[in-house]
């Protein structure tokens, strides 16, 4: 149910076109929250139909011209009621997890590398979130919506943080294991 919030609250923050509500998913939102081109197309086709949302009215004829979106009174009052709404943390789902595991009883072949990629990817993910926070978060800015906008970033600062730390431990322990693992043949 959260792709629908997601999107007033970006439509809240600036009324946009569905292309540019992708591209802004690329850049921010997407970052916590992912969704392809065509969701987001399709949730904006439902939240207007439900009266959440409204196409701006434009100055030149529709056909061909790309439609701005803005929510009206009925979305912001839907976005405030699911913001207060509580919610319990979801269980994480990691394929890289649930692999390790079963390296446990067919043996670790291939893994090794694969550790060293997602860590790779994981300390890339860690600069770009770094470079935002130097870029839009100076010691100067502190509006409050500044700040939660910024706690939301450190939330992916401090989790990429974690996978990197985590990576690292995993590699150190994969260097202390036998050439064999548990199942089938070396590593």
């Amino acid at each position: 149910m959260s792709l629908p919030h997601a999107i007033l609250t970006a439509l809240l923050e600036k009324p946009s076109s569905g292309l540019e509500l992708t591209r802004r998913f690329d850049r921010s939102i997407g970052y916590f929250w992912s969704a392809t081109h065509q969701q987001i197309y399709r949730e904006l086709g439902k939240l207007e139909a439900e009266g959440l949302i409204r196409a701006l009215p434009s100055e030149q004829p529709a056909r061909g011209q790309k439609k701005s979106y803005e929510v009206l009174p009925a979305g912001r009052a839907e976005l405030v009621r699911w913001t207060a709404t509580a919610q319990d943390p979801k269980p994480h789902r990691d394929a890289l997890l649930l692999r390790l595991r079963a390296a446990a009883v067919v043996g670790t072949a291939g893994l090794e590398a694969d550790l060293r990629r997602h860590l790779e990817l994981h300390e890339r993910q860690l600069a770009e979130y770094l470079e935002i926070e130097r870029r839009d978060f100076p010691p100067d800015r502190n509006r409050p919506e500044d700040r939660l906008r910024h706690l939301v970033l450190k939330a992916g600062i401090d989790l990429e943080t974690f996978w990197i730390q985590w990576l690292r431990h995993a590699l150190e322990e994969f260097s202390e294991l036998p050439a064999t693992g548990p199942g089938d043949g070396p590593r």
